[in-house]
């Protein structure tokens, strides 16, 4: 589950995309990712849809999201 605005930033960049590639496959506006993103370590603030939709494009792209304890991530197989 996507949680953090670090979490969002590392990855985008294991997926290789850049922030306005991903708000136009996510439908969102640049600055929302920007927001998202400068969450930092804390926890990412707006709707939920949104999130929800960007952790979905980022899945898409390999990126699987890590909650053991501490939020991560992983590349994985693209879908």
């Amino acid at each position: 589950m996507l949680t953090t605005g670090n979490q969002l930033k590392a990855a985008r960049i294991l997926a290789e995309i850049e922030q306005k590639e991903l708000a136009e496959k996510a439908g969102l506006n640049v600055n929302t990712i920007r927001n998202m993103e400068s969450a930092g370590n804390g926890p990412i603030a707006g709707r939920a849809a949104n999130v929800q939709i960007v952790q979905k494009v980022l899945e898409t792209e390999g990126v699987e999201f890590l909650n053991h304890g501490r939020p991560g991530v992983r590349l994985g197989a693209k879908e």
